[in-house]
């Protein structure tokens, strides 16, 4: 591998990943806001492909400052923070790592839910404070059987789907068209959260889902209904979500992602009827290993002429 290849590492990047470019290329690390305009401005003109985590922004505008640009290469599923579009235009192309990841990101949903559902996180700090000692717990709600609705049937939604019919929960989705699959399809999103004791969103970021689930969703899923969160944070209108849980317009939420993560509004953090996570959907070692390698097949096909594994565009 010719080490004149220049790639541009932008923050937040897993450090072996950083590691193992750096063995085949000639990296310029961006690590802060900071180093944005020194680290650019000194490369500019060498600079052919970048690596992202998946969610930090890659501009028009810095797009436009790299001339020699002509590949992107994404870690994780969602390449919401990529103009997609302005890419797309200029001839630049876009890789993301699909599939490698699902099967944990579905495992967290299915989590989230169980553990809102039986308050796991509750009856864990009632053993550990000793208070089992003075009398039982409360009791809880029970998961299977329930109705379960899937904002998004992708790869990741019917995978989330498929454990949850083991657990004999009622399926129902949404998405912008219907799919071949055996669950009651709503082109209403409204009517979907009415009809549904769980809501889990699973749907990618961006423009078109920004606070796709707002007051009027969160109203319709009713003072019974669990929200499950594991797409992003953006997708959801995070004030909304908390004026619904402390009035008790919904029972409660299982959380992974947020709207300014890793900063966690105080009011989800002092609800006890929340289950939080750190964005950790797809953090196994297994995935991880699987998506670090996908990065890099894409940026060695690129640089080899070849087509990349997993185009986006």
């Amino acid at each position: 591998m010719s080490k004149a290849n220049h790639i541009l590492l932008l923050p937040k990047l897993p450090a072996d990943l950083v590691r193992q470019l750096e063995i085949q290329y000639i990296v310029h690390i961006v690590r802060n806001d900071a180093d944005y305009d020194i680290v650019i401005r000194s490369n500019a003109e060498k600079i052919s492909a970048i690596a992202v985590m998946g969610g930090t922004p890659i501009s028009a505008a810095l797009m436009d400052q790299l001339p020699s640009l002509g590949m992107i290469g994404c870690y994780g599923v969602g390449y919401d923070g990529i103009d997609i579009g302005h890419a797309k235009s200029k001839g630049i192309m876009v890789s993301n790592t699909p599939g490698v990841l699902s099967d944990d990101v579905a495992d967290i949903a299915i989590a989230l839910m169980l553990a809102v559902y039986r308050d796991l996180p509750g009856g864990d700090a009632f053993v550990r404070s000793e208070k089992w000692v003075h009398g039982s717990y409360p009791l809880a709600r029970k998961f299977s059987g329930s109705k379960l609705g899937l904002v998004g049937m992708g790869r990741i939604g019917a995978i989330i789907a498929k454990r949850a019919v083991a657990f004999d929960c009622e399926i129902s989705y949404h998405a912008r068209n219907q799919r071949d699959v055996p669950y009651r399809y709503f082109d209403d999103l409204v009517e979907l959260a009415r009809n549904v004791d769980t809501l889990c969103v699973i749907t990618p970021g961006g423009n078109k889902t920004h606070h796709l689930i707002n007051r009027e969703v969160l109203h319709a899923l009713g003072p019974d209904g669990i929200f499950i969160n594991v797409a992003r944070g953006s997708v959801v209108d995070e004030n909304a979500l908390i004026s619904a849980l402390d009035a008790g317009e919904i029972a409660g939420a299982g959380l992974d992602v947020f709207d300014a993560e890793p900063h966690v509004p105080t009011a989800l953090i002092e609800m006890n009827q929340v289950v939080l996570q750190p964005h950790v959907g797809s953090a196994t070692y297994s995935s991880h290993q699987a998506i670090m390698q996908l990065v890099m097949d894409n940026i060695a096909a690129y640089f080899a002429g070849e087509p990349l594994l997993t185009p986006l565009s």
